[in-house]
């Protein structure tokens, strides 16, 4: 049983998520600008910029994104935070809250994104427009020394396929990522698909095969941009997955974390006794969130230090 601040704020967010439910499943004629606009607004409203931390939107290229710096602290260090959403819905303002923590708890500034979203931009346009952000950042001067990366759900699998895409393009690697509850299998095929199924408050199976095919849009599901668990991730940086128990995705990530490190891939797995799809929203009134976050901003800390110290 969740504390009553925190089930609060997860029933709220699963009312806020209805719009978005009622528009996949062909209930509402609203139109997706608007169903997009009350999502963040409710989720805004639960999850709220936090103190000691200013925010901005500035431009990555040709992408709008949201800059949270922690007040009084000059940092170079730099997180690309991806956000979630199925590559159709979430957005930037919805996680002021979680990137104003992180950029307090690791002293840097943290980008989010807004890339463009299904249906009206499928894939691979999402994916596409946030390697041109993390190109531009690069461009602009960040150090990838001091560059790490951060993503959840959907943001989370494109953290593996960022650092892919970096490897194949010869570019800077980051120095480390975090994938929160990484949606990196778009099959469904693994056991806690099923067994699973259910339990998850945020996700069921049924709407997942819809937010799938809304994004890939006739694309195949196996394409290792869309589902990392079938992609080569050999001579990527160093990863931490942290997911859920109770998550339907919980077996993709297991094998995301098995295929990297059977790749030599520095990997770290965290599996969340009770724990739903990407928990750590509730930063603040959840004990575990708290802990979790804590933990990826320790680990990306380490990595940053050690890069730091090596030069390299």
């Amino acid at each position: 049983m969740l504390p009553e601040q925190a089930q609060n704020a997860l029933d709220g967010w699963i009312t806020a998520a209805a719009p978005v439910v009622k528009k996949l499943y062909g209930e509402t004629e609203t139109e997706w600008p608007e169903v997009r606009r009350q999502y963040m607004h409710g989720m805004l409203n639960l999850f709220p910029a936090i103190r000691g931390v200013s925010y901005n939107t500035t431009m990555l290229g040709s992408t709008s994104a949201l800059c949270a710096t922690p007040d009084d602290v000059e940092t170079e260090r730099t997180v690309l935070y991806i956000h979630g959403g199925g590559y159709v819905h979430g957005g930037v303002e919805a996680y002021r809250g979680l990137t104003g923590r992180l950029a307090n708890q690791l002293k840097a500034k943290v980008y989010t994104p807004a890339y463009r979203q299904a249906p009206d931009f499928p894939f691979p346009v999402p994916i596409n427009d946030v390697f041109s952000a993390y190109r531009a950042l690069l461009a602009c001067g960040s150090d990838p020394r001091k560059l790490v990366l951060v993503g959840d759900s959907a943001g989370g699998a494109m953290v593996v396929t960022m650092m892919r895409k970096a490897r194949d393009a010869g570019i800077a690697l980051p120095v480390a990522g975090v994938a929160i509850s990484p949606w990196a299998n778009l099959t469904h095929s693994g056991f806690s698909a099923t067994v699973r199924d259910g339990i998850d408050p945020l996700c069921r199976v049924a709407f997942l095969n819809i937010l799938a095919r809304t994004f890939l849009a006739g694309a195949l599901p196996t394409h290792p941009d869309a589902s990392p668990v079938f992609a080569d991730v050999h001579d990527l940086a160093p990863i931490l997955i942290q997911i859920g128990e109770n998550e339907v995705m919980l077996s993709d990530a297991i094998r995301l974390a098995s295929n990297l490190g059977e790749a030599r891939v520095r990997t770290s797995l965290e599996v969340w006794p009770g724990m739903f799809h990407v928990w750590h929203l509730l930063a603040g009134t959840l004990p575990e969130a708290d802990q979790a976050l804590c933990n990826a901003v320790r680990f990306l800390d380490d990595a940053l230090r050690i890069a730091e110290a090596s030069g390299k």
